[in-house]
């Protein structure tokens, strides 16, 4: 297939796809940054959004449960971790709304149509497998915020919790602004109950400085937190979900908007990532400076230790975001599952339909009184195996000039993408052999 030209339409010459009413006003402002009668700040605002959508399962509950542990085990030393995970995200994210921008498809849908059919239907059985290790963890986390915050038995938390994330995947109703706007809300509710908190545990500053840029283990547990983390921070159901965000949301006409609609999203992932890594680096820093050699390991000790340690208002705070984190990122995994079944096999079921399914496993978890924080912790490990299986194809997808046209890789961001993809793999086989041989 050729590469596009600035004189092909590229979807039914239409500006945008399936507008709402209450849309209007943010594609006509996008329509006039486009065309350069909007600047600066304003030219940016209606580009904001995809990117913090995807955010979301960079501060989710499997992060909560890694990042405490490896604060309460490690001290500061694997924020080097999580810088490293969060640039990776950065890089990982913005190829993934590169490709929706271009191709006016997502990850599922171009690998469908570019793979041969047992290959496509491979991968949509372990990105299933993915979604219904991401919904375990968010769930969870939700119940967990609820029975720490409220004493709600965990098993009703998740029947609560499963409610609230239908009621946040129906703002979708109104539009795509509305559900950006809910999920903003969401995420500026973890941020301000992290910054709080970084003020009453104040941890050393030096330390964090220093563990941010050295690189360093102590032992295959460590290097299990390790996985664990870049499994919790490089989603792969957000791979695909955020090409998804971006393939329809606003339209180029020509291979001119579509570089400028990229200039603005790549703006949108490094603004969204870098609030994200900010507060993974300040949840480990925290359990780092107030539970380090206590022996604590799970969420609800957490909670606990910092009340006992720092006081009740930060063991609130903690439970505030471990719920806003779990409703938010619940109702974004649900959406993930959505985009994954539709692109691969070209099947749709109602979204409250699939929201009702992947509650259940998290539901079964809870009723057998399965540890929530260890579960937390390998469902994190499992999602860091199935990244390759999302990372490869976006980066040979990517790198194609009769998909992308002018928007492909260069050679330097592919040769970037596949040392992080070569990293993420290396660091599951060790794993693999540190623990089996």
């Amino acid at each position: 297939m050729p590469a596009q030209t600035d004189t092909e339409p590229k979807r039914d010459d239409s500006f945008v796809a399936d507008v709402l009413p209450g849309e209007a006003a943010t594609l006509a402002a996008a329509q006039a940054a486009l065309s350069g009668e909007r600047k600066g700040i304003r030219a940016l605002w209606p580009f904001l959004g995809p990117a913090f959508i995807a955010s979301v399962a960079y501060v989710d509950p499997g992060n909560f449960a890694t990042n405490v542990a490896g604060g309460a085990k490690y001290g500061y030393l694997l924020l080097w971790v999580v810088l490293a995970a969060n640039l990776m995200a950065m890089l990982v994210q913005t190829l993934s709304a590169k490709l929706g921008i271009a191709t006016g498809k997502n990850l599922a849908e171009t690998c469908r149509d570019e793979f041969p059919k047992p290959v496509s239907v491979a991968l949509w059985i372990e990105a299933e497998a993915i979604a219904m290790a991401t919904d375990l963890a968010e769930v969870l986390g939700a119940a967990l915020g609820l029975y720490l915050l409220f004493g709600i038995p965990l098993f009703a938390s998740g029947l609560i919790a499963g409610a609230a994330a239908f009621a946040v995947l129906g703002l979708q109703r109104y539009g795509y602004r509305r559900l950006e706007a809910g999920i903003a809300v969401l995420v500026g509710m973890i941020v301000v109950s992290f910054a709080f908190q970084v003020i009453q545990a104040k941890p050393d500053a030096a330390q964090v400085a220093r563990h941010l840029v050295i690189p360093g283990f102590a032992g295959t547990e460590s290097v299990l937190l390790a996985v664990g983390i870049l499994g919790a921070t490089v989603m792969p159901h957000v791979v695909y979900l955020h090409s998804a965000l971006t393939q329809n949301r606003i339209a180029g006409r020509t291979e001119a908007d579509r570089r400028r609609i990229q200039r603005f999203e790549r703006v949108d992932v490094v603004i969204a990532m870098s609030i994200a890594g900010i507060v993974n680096m300040s949840m480990l820093s925290i359990a780092a400076a107030v539970l380090f050699g206590s022996g604590i390991d799970s969420i609800p000790d957490a909670y606990a230790g910092f009340k006992g340690q720092i006081g009740d208002s930060a063991g609130i705070l903690f439970g505030i975001a471990l719920l806003a984190s779990g409703l938010s990122s619940s109702s974004v995994g649900t959406m993930s599952g959505q985009v994954v079944m539709q692109g691969f096999i070209n099947r749709r079921i109602p979204l409250f339909l699939r929201r009702a399914v992947t509650l259940t496993p998290a539901l079964i978890v809870l009723a057998i009184g399965v540890d929530p924080s260890r579960s937390l912790v390998i469902s994190q490990v499992v999602l860091s195996f199935g990244i390759p299986f999302a990372l490869v194809p976006l980066v040979l997808f990517t790198r194609r000039r009769n998909l992308m046209g002018s928007l492909a890789n260069s050679r330097l961001t592919t040769a970037a993408a596949t040392v992080v993809a070569g990293i993420i793999v290396s660091l599951n086989l060790f794993l693999l052999y540190e623990t089996f041989v």
